[in-house]
């Protein structure tokens, strides 16, 4: 399989779906809840996964896609060649703000990362890696990451685990709030990814993400040494929802040892 083709294709078809959503603003947006009244999806969603599915079967019939609305098919394993899309990651700022929301693709095969791409739609950003060759910041080549200490570390992570919360300690994650030297929080998965494996983050912990919200950031991650795995430090399930943290290799299992504890 020529990754080098795909490759092309997937940047192509990339482009076009970020030009028809910035081309969405020019007329009426319905936008519904999911799982609660924060858990945003739009036709713009809908309609871009559906255009990736189309385009990708128009590729390659055989390849399978899983993707975040439900438009792919069944998927219960990542056997052969597979690609797990989010559309658009962070809906409620694509909603909100017009910006600060991303497109967000993985390609598999037999359950290997191979081709990952991380776009953002209104700057016009690509964040690319194909396995073994590397990762991009658009033509630029992304550098391996520096070491650093926690105390120098930028982490992204929702106010709401710093609070009495079902799922985390919160008190480890104010002691971690407290020793390093920043904190954001983005409300896009894959932007806060994108940002961790171009250095302009240290590290960012979820406490549940889905298989769309990372794949494609994961195989970024690996080209330039960033760690990504779940917050029992194993490979995140990209079949099924997961905690999260990706993190510069020198504060990855520092930050697991002694700032997460998970109910």
């Amino acid at each position: 399989m020529d990754l080098h083709q795909i490759d092309q294709f997937a940047k192509g078809i990339i482009v076009e779906a970020g030009r028809r959503i910035r081309e969405s603003f020019t007329y009426d947006m319905v936008v519904e809840t999911k799982s609660d009244a924060n858990d945003l999806v739009t036709n713009i969603d809908r309609e871009t996964e559906t255009f990736f599915i189309e385009k990708i079967k128009q590729f390659n019939s055989q390849h399978k896609v899983l993707g975040e609305e439900g438009m792919g098919e069944e998927i219960d394993s990542l056997e052969g060649p597979v690609w797990i899309i989010d559309p658009i990651d962070g809906t409620m700022n694509f909603v909100k703000q017009h910006r600060h929301f991303m497109i967000s693709i993985g390609f598999f095969i037999d359950g290997v990362g191979k081709l990952g791409y991380i776009f953002d739609v209104m700057r016009e950003d690509l964040f690319s890696a194909i396995e073994g060759e590397g990762a991009w910041y658009n033509d630029t080549p992304l550098r391996k990451l520096k070491p650093i200490t926690i105390e120098e570390a930028v982490v992204g992570i929702n106010a709401s685990w710093v609070i009495p919360n079902k799922k985390v300690n919160h008190e480890k994650i104010i002691e971690l709030v407290r020793k390093v030297r920043g904190t954001r929080s983005y409300g896009s998965a894959a932007m806060e990814i994108a940002f961790v494996v171009s250095g302009k983050l240290d590290a960012y912990i979820s406490m549940r993400l889905s298989p769309w919200d990372i794949a494609g950031g994961t195989i970024i991650a690996k080209e330039v040494g960033a760690i990504a795995t779940n917050l029992s430090g194993s490979d995140s399930n990209l079949l099924l929802n997961d905690t999260f943290i990706i993190a510069n290799p020198s504060i990855h299992q520092l930050i697991l040892d002694n700032y997460i504890e998970v109910k």
